[in-house]
């Protein structure tokens, strides 16, 4: 039997329940209606019904005299005969005229459902509903493979899947056959049924037998086979992360990450925003439990902003939320153990924080937004490899008008980012209509922002993000930068303790 013959099946039962139940309820309220209706008119002629009863000498007598002069039946007599004096009051006369008045308006309902199949099939779906909000709770026993020869991931399709989760922490995969390929210029697929204050927040491709690895803000690392996460189409807003992974009330996901194998020579790079920085193998990810694990020892009042997937002989690019940039190599931070605290990536002065950083890809861009909703780009080839904890150099000239850097990522022209402000305003565009500017300019304005308003994060999804990348330092498809800071009434002398060049 098919899932829709039972469907079928089960909705003609309930149609023929509904139809029963309505023929007998319509019967019943017509039997009230008939007596009501002797009654009014017993009521309407009261001192003639008076005098006829006191003129019989017996019941019978009278229930065939009442029948006879009135034009009633035998049960409107019969009622008329079994009613208490106390009914002849005015009170007792509004309530048989209300309630004939009630029992005509069901007895016209009922026939009105029984004559139109669509009323009863719009009330077979008012009762599932009433059922699902008064005994929907949730599944209280959990089902899990039986014990088997075959693996669970034996039985499933490796296909590639978009995985997306919004600011608000909804997560979601979607078969990317969802999504079907456009032209370049076109407006683009990549939306989802999220709130109005939620805005996407990462998307990236994935094969369905992937590992995603996600990343806090505490420094910690779960993870989750990528067929676990729940499969919606692409408008459903996504299912809570709070019940796919462990976390707690105060934590946030700030990275995710698809891994294909764990037997691959590659590195996690993990960034923070005060600066420190570590590379990982891949393998000490591999064996993950379910309550998560350390990825990074933090300072109390320290964050794990960003994590890049690496191979070794790459550069990196970190700028600061004050405007200076530093390029260098991979190599200048040896390989450590999951728990280890990491090294300095930059020399930041006490108030500053990272604002982004990101893996070198020849021939890119760096694109940098401010707070206040400035942004450019600039060519990589401007930023010389230097030796790590450096000051580095200046990458954006800011000010008051500008406010500090959010977000620095590199991107392709063909890109596309997404700024959210804390109002809840979003800005779509393609990175090819933010300016290209050399390192020492303050950009454009890229997003209107009122007063009291700032940006508090951006989200850039990536050129053929419908597609497995190929390249793993890429894998990324999305990815967001905030400060989680709200803005200065002015900023410092932003030269004061910076050289131009180290």
């Amino acid at each position: 039997l098919s899932l829709k013959r039972a469907l079928q099946i089960y909705i003609e039962h309930r149609l023929n329940v509904i139809e029963r139940r309505t023929q007998f309820e319509l019967d019943k309220a017509l039997r009230r209606q008939h007596i009501l209706e002797g009654l009014l008119k017993a009521l309407s002629h009261l001192d003639e019904v008076i005098a006829t009863i006191r003129a019989s000498a017996d019941v019978e007598i009278a229930r065939n005299n009442l029948m006879s002069q009135f034009d009633l039946t035998e049960v409107q007599a019969q009622a008329i005969l079994d009613m208490q004096l106390r009914r002849l009051a005015a009170l007792e006369r509004q309530k048989i005229e209300d309630e004939h008045r009630e029992v005509t308006e069901q007895v016209e309902y009922l026939r009105g459902l029984l004559a139109d199949k669509y009323k009863q099939l719009a009330l077979i779906k008012d009762d599932l509903i009433y059922l699902k909000e008064r005994y929907g709770d949730e599944r209280r026993s959990e089902i899990i493979p039986g014990s088997a020869d075959l693996s669970i991931e034996d039985m499933i399709r490796d296909e590639d899947v978009l995985i997306s989760i919004t600011q608000r922490g909804f997560i979601k995969r979607t078969p990317v056959s969802a999504y079907r390929i456009q032209a370049r210029g076109g407006r683009g697929l990549i939306g989802m049924g999220t709130r109005e204050e939620d805005a996407l927040e990462h998307l990236f491709a994935a094969g369905s037998l992937n590992t995603i690895l996600f990343f806090s803000d505490k420094g910690k690392v779960y993870a989750q086979k990528a067929y676990e996460i729940p499969e919606l189409d692409r408008t459903a807003k996504g299912r809570s992360l709070m019940n796919l992974l462990p976390l707690m009330p105060d934590e946030k996901i700030t990275v995710a990450l698809p891994v294909h194998s764990f037997d691959d020579v590659e590195y996690l790079t993990l960034i923070t925003r005060r600066g420190k920085i570590k590379r990982v193998e891949v393998n000490a990810f591999a064996n993950v439990r379910s309550t998560g694990l350390i990825a990074m020892n933090l300072e109390e009042d320290d964050e794990l902003g960003w994590v890049k997937m690496t191979r070794g002989e790459q550069d990196l690019i970190v700028v600061s939320e004050w405007g200076q940039g530093i390029r260098f190599s991979e190599e200048d931070v040896r390989a450590m153990g999951r728990t280890a605290a990491g090294v300095y990536a930059m020399r930041l002065l006490e108030k500053d924080r990272i604002a982004g950083a990101d893996v070198v890809t020849p021939g890119d861009d760096l694109m940098i937004i401010t707070e206040r909703g400035f942004g450019k780009r600039t060519p990589l080839s401007e930023y010389r490899q230097q030796n790590r904890y450096g000051q580095g150099v200046r990458a954006m000239n800011l000010g008051t008008l500008t406010g500090k850097i959010v977000s620095a990522r590199v991107v392709t022209r063909d890109d596309e980012v997404t700024c959210i402000s804390v109002q809840g305003l979003i800005l779509r565009t393609s990175v090819n209509n933010i300016s290209k500017q050399g390192r020492m300019s303050r950009g454009v304005r890229v997003m209107d922002i009122r007063d009291g308003d700032h940006i508090a994060s951006v989200a850039v999804v990536r050129e053929g993000s419908l597609s497995k990348p190929a390249d793993p330092a890429l894998n990324g498809a999305a990815e967001h930068s905030s400060n989680g800071h709200t803005p200065e009434a002015f900023l410092p002398d932003l030269d004061e303790g910076f050289d131009e060049e180290e």
